[in-house]
């Protein structure tokens, strides 16, 4: 028997993506994969226009089987621990690809990032933010030339209205997954 492919799901801040993430997470454990929930602190206790922090929680708990890692002290061990195959960051802000672009660790889901990378195992990325071709450029940049980052391919999701936004393709994350655990980038980066 095979055993699942084991991924820790780190959720940021992109509240307007969290509900096409959440689909993507259930595809995923219906396809046989192991998930482990992660929230940065703003994902984890905003309350929004696109849902409460507790309703987020229950259904992470629903799909995984098992309550979010939410502190630093809870995702320090990811690494030592060998806790997972691929740490996926989705969606990812751009203030977090900041922090990991400049190794800032002052959330669980940057903390756990550092951790699991530690082993050097793989990182995947699914870009959410509105200043992709802008502000943030540089970092996705950075991250893009460093070992053990990969990104889900991503494209401009309103390129009249917000010419700078840019978000992944959240389905193409499972495919990303395995080739990112292989040791590829899946192609095009940017659609």
């Amino acid at each position: 028997m095979t055993q699942p492919i084991r991924v820790g799901f780190a959720l940021t801040g992109s509240f307007c993506t969290h509900a096409r993430v959440l689909s993507v997470m259930e595809t995923m454990r219906d396809e046989g994969f192991a998930l482990t929930p992660i929230l940065s602190f703003n994902a984890g206790a905003m309350d929004t226009r696109f849902g409460t922090a507790d309703e987020l929680r229950k259904r992470l708990l629903e799909i995984c089987g098992k309550p979010p890692i939410d502190t630093i002290e809870a995702a320090e061990p990811v690494g030592p621990k060998a806790l997972f195959d691929l740490l996926a960051v989705a969606p990812c802000t751009g203030n977090t690809i900041a922090k990991l672009a400049y190794a800032i660790t002052d959330t669980p889901v940057t903390m756990a990032v550092k951790s699991h990378l530690r082993g050097g195992r793989p990182v995947l990325l699914a870009v959410s933010t509105n200043d992709a071709l802008s502000g943030s450029a540089a970092n996705i940049g950075t991250l893009l030339n460093r070992r053990h980052y990969y990104f889900v391919p991503m494209k401009q999701d309103a390129p009249q209205a917000k010419p700078c936004s840019v978000v992944a393709e959240m389905e193409k994350l499972p495919e990303a997954v395995r080739a990112a655990l292989e040791g590829r980038q899946l192609q095009p980066v940017f659609c």
